[in-house]
């Protein structure tokens, strides 16, 4: 099905060589010839790109727009759009969203930007008909960002990285790892874009394949596919690890872009003979099966057919990751063999939705499956989001949507809560089956901190349905089950009688509307000489996500009012970072405000100081007080900067980690002046804990100069032990942010 050739190999003439067997001249693949026309640094190995064009949603605008005009924003350099996708319902805290959208056409006004209102499509989808095209290159502060089935390269990333592009910076990587897969066969009837998806992320996420690299899609089965299928292949690369992705592009790219009214874009993307790779996924399309991905990853995937003849011990697994989630307190929770009839089981909900499930070729084989039947009065809900509404336009005009509803399927609109836990949470103890890009625990609306829990499951629309058919008795897609339409029709009149289209029409004089929950940026100072740090929680979970950081549900609406987010810092993996984390940093605003003033330090920073042997007398205005995290596995998921800037406004400084899960989450952590620390042994059999004292000497020195790693030294009850810690590869630029305090700082 999936094969890893961990061999060196040369692209030669539409196949894939191992290096030595066969002669060509050194080549370009598809990733670095795009790269190499977007950078500006003259060095092929650490590149320096001007994107083409951006895009942000509803909980990332108003914090990079805030953040960028405290660095000097004038306006938007190149396009930028604002879609309404996460917090389009207005459903929570009063005001709050609606008051974030008409911030946002007034920043669009202002700054020269376009809008796209509430409920007209998903940002991903809307992209793909507006924006993406081959050769490009599109950056947006969403994790799900990839366009490369359109031969556009999609790069998700935090707010920070969007800033730097609109005050006219560059995005600085160096020259990833370039990973070929080699598509090949036809899917099997019944087998959808969300299999093939979960089949690769099983294979690929685990060992870290593709961590960090660029993945390059090519071979003969690729011909096969049509464009919505591709697509819904490509948007779940993100789960993957990799930094984003590129397909070659055919006929059926080019038709896809004509119908959308930009067949002029086309261009063809291919490797180029001799493009070399260091590693090569080879997938047999036709050996892919009906998946599930079961909680609480996407990596957890298997074929339904084996789950269903195993359902016990499967059920089994996840009731055990369910009670190390819930700990002891709450072990007697997890209830799934109550789902179990008969050796089949039968789920609790079903959903179809967003960048990856919303897609029309996805909705119309739903439409076909459901034309004429029902999915009866079980107490089971289906609800299915169109991506946008030409694609709800089309589905209205094929007859598809009365098949849907006649089937007792619920419609909704173009929205991505369902993904984050914004829409359709499930119940205590349910299991819901939808087609989206993530199943992380905690992230459909479940508090298991609070003793709730349930469970999402990855699935393709098709086995949905079929599942739904059925009873609700889990259900893999047969071979009677139509196949997906290779084309269809798109009306750009939405787009053009509803979006504002400011790029290149900025007003400077147009007033921001700023509701009563928009919040500036509080102050941040430079890095210390030194830094004194309370551990404010130690993770030992084998991956820390950013919903584990920062919930991606509840709390999206004070994502506009820093501190007021920031009181959700963590909470899913212990209630009391915040208060931990604020108390350490009340006691560094003494600190501070002390020196201000020119009196002596008060006993609470006194008492700080003598935790770790220093005289607070002479260390105190060279040494600054505040928190961090440790964690084995950082960072994986979200592009979301929150992850990182709520912890730097609750006063921290730093993580420490094994590695870090992205590069995104790196970036986030340097944007927003947190040391991204790695150790140097083990990070899994470090002796650290929540409330330890870290002693960082010398660290303004280390960034000022050339050096990476440094000693720190923990204390804890009276006892003391030293360990090293490095900043590997970090750059001229990520050491001058840091010296700053954040970036914000290091642009002003």
């Amino acid at each position: 099905m999936i094969t890893i050739r961990n061999q060196k190999s040369i692209y030669l003439d539409g196949r894939l060589v191992p290096a030595g067997e066969a002669q060509a001249p050194a080549g370009k693949g598809m990733a670095e010839s795009i790269l190499q026309a977007h950078n500006v640094s003259g060095d092929p190995k650490k590149y320096a790109i001007c994107f083409d064009a951006m895009l942000s949603h509803d909980i990332t605008y108003v914090s990079i727009v805030q953040t960028a005009r405290a660095s000097g924003l004038k306006r938007f350099p190149i396009p930028y759009s604002f879609t309404n996708c996460h917090n389009s319902l207005c459903a929570i805290g009063g005001t709050i969203n609606a008051d974030d959208h008409r911030f946002g056409l007034s920043a669009a006004r202002k700054y020269g930007g376009d809008y796209v209102p509430p409920n007209l499509a998903v940002i991903h989808q809307y992209a793909r008909e507006m924006v993406a095209a081959p050769g490009r290159m599109v950056m947006a502060s969403d994790s799900h960002t990839r366009y490369g089935a359109l031969g556009c390269m999609g790069v998700g990333e935090g707010g920070g990285e969007l800033v730097k592009q609109v005050l006219g910076k560059t995005w600085n990587v160096d020259a990833p790892k370039i990973v070929a897969i080699y598509l090949t066969g036809s899917p099997r009837p019944g087998v959808g874009p969300q299999d093939v998806a979960i089949a690769l992320v099983t294979a690929l996420f685990p060992d870290a394949v593709v961590k960090n690299s660029v993945m390059e899609f090519m071979g003969p089965g690729i011909a096969g596919l049509p464009m919505d299928y591709r697509m819904g292949i490509d948007v779940m690369t993100t789960e993957t690890a990799c930094l984003t992705s590129i397909w070659e592009t055919d006929e059926v790219v080019h038709e896809y872009l004509t119908v959308h009214g930009r067949g002029e874009t086309y261009r063809a993307i291919h490797p180029e003979n001799g493009a070399a790779y260091d590693t090569v996924v080879e997938v047999d399309l036709s050996a892919i099966e009906p998946m599930i991905a079961l909680p609480f990853h996407p990596s957890l995937g298997v074929p339904i057919r084996e789950f269903n003849e195993n359902v016990e011990g499967y059920v089994e697994q996840i009731e055990a990751r369910a009670r190390k989630l819930m700990g002891e307190k709450f072990a007697q929770v997890p209830d799934l063999k109550s789902k179990i009839h008969n050796g089949r089981f039968r789920i609790d909900q079903a959903v179809v939705s967003g960048c990856c499930g919303g897609l029309y070729g996805n909705l119309a084989v739903v439409a076909e499956m459901l034309r004429g039947r029902t999915i009866g009065a079980t107490g089971i809900n289906y609800s299915v989001y169109p991506a946008s509404q030409p694609v709800l336009q089309e589905l209205m005009k094929s007859g598809a949507i009365s098949d849907i509803i006649n089937a007792g399927v619920t419609l909704r609109t173009a929205f991505c809560g369902p993904c984050f836990g914004a829409g359709d949470v499930p119940g205590q103890n349910c299991f819901s089956i939808r087609h989206v890009t993530r199943n992380f625990a905690n992230r459909e609306g479940s508090k298991a901190a609070g003793g709730q829990i349930s469970y999402v499951a990855l699935m393709d629309a098709r086995s949905i349905t079929a599942t739904m058919l059925n009873g609700g008795f889990l259900t893999p897609a047969g071979d009677d089950t139509p196949a997906t339409p290779g084309s269809y029709g798109f009306d750009p009149t939405i787009y053009t009688n509803n979006v504002y289209h400011g790029y290149g029409h900025e007003e400077p004089e147009a007033p921001l509307s700023v509701g009563p929950n928009i919040a500036d940026w509080p102050n941040m100072i430079g890095m210390p000489d030194n830094l004194l740090l309370k551990v404010g929680i130690a993770l030992r979970d084998k991956v820390t996500t950013t919903d584990d950081f920062i919930a991606s549900g509840e709390p999206s609406a004070f994502r506009s009012n820093p501190g007021r987010m920031a009181e959700y810092t963590l909470r899913s993996k212990d209630p009391d970072y915040v208060a931990r984390a604020k108390s350490i940093r009340d006691v560094e605003l003494e600190r501070q405000q002390a020196l201000a003033e020119g009196r002596p330090q008060p006993e609470s920073v006194r008492a700080c100081f003598a935790e770790a042997g220093l005289d607070a007398d002479a260390m105190a205005s060279s040494t600054a007080l505040g928190s961090l995290v440790f964690a084995i596995y950082p960072g994986d998921g979200s592009a979301r900067e929150q992850a990182a800037s709520c912890q730097k406004v609750l006063g921290g400084w730093a993580n420490i980690a094994g590695a870090y899960a992205t590069k995104r989450y790196r970036s986030n952590c340097i944007n927003w002046g947190l040391l991204p620390l790695v150790t140097d042994d083990d990070a899994a059999g470090w002796e650290i804990a929540t409330g330890d004292t870290v002693y960082i000497p010398g660290i303004r020195a280390l960034l000022e100069g050339e050096g990476e790693s440094l000693d720190i030294t923990i204390f804890r009850g009276g006892q003391a032990v030293t360990k090293k810690v490095s900043l590997p590869g970090i750059s001229r630029e990520e050491r001058s942010i840091l010296l700053a305090g954040c970036l914000i700082n290091f642009y002003r």
